[in-house]
């Protein structure tokens, strides 16, 4: 049976484990993860006993704007609708049921996050990539 969590009390190390299992997440750091826990405004973690089974996270301003992030369930566990507990979870939370719009960025499953309500019409973002830019001046 799988049980849901909004704590922030998770071990990196289970974290890096899930992460390791996506291209866009391998290669993060036990101390990168720490603290994007310790600086994230909600988490909601899946888990059959004491196994972590699946993850996201939301940053926001409880108001107006969330964006949902680094939403993975395990490769094992795929396919039991943990995908769809985690992001209902989030858009159902107590602590952001003031916020308008939940913003998300994936490159994949759109399918399966169009299915949960989200839209693909009404993108307008961008992106500026630290890693791609030389440094700037603070002046």
């Amino acid at each position: 049976m799988i049980s849901y969590f909004d704590s922030h009390n998770i071990d990196p190390q289970h974290l890096l484990v899930l992460f390791e299992q996506a291209d866009w997440a391998r290669g993060r750091s036990l101390k990168d993860i720490q603290q994007m826990l310790d600086e994230t405004d909600l988490t909601i973690s899946a888990w059959e006993g004491t196994h972590l089974v699946g993850f996201g996270r939301v940053l926001t301003d409880y108001v107006y704007r969330a964006s949902i992030w680094d939403v993975i369930v395990d490769r094992n566990f795929q396919d039991q609708d943990i995908g769809k507990g985690l992001i209902q979870r989030m858009l159902t939370h107590p602590s952001l049921d003031q916020v308008e719009l939940f913003w998300l960025c994936t490159r994949h499953y759109q399918g399966f996050y169009a299915s949960l309500g989200f839209s693909d019409k009404e993108q307008t973002g961008m992106v500026w990539d630290r890693r791609k830019q030389p440094p700037l001046s603070s002046t």
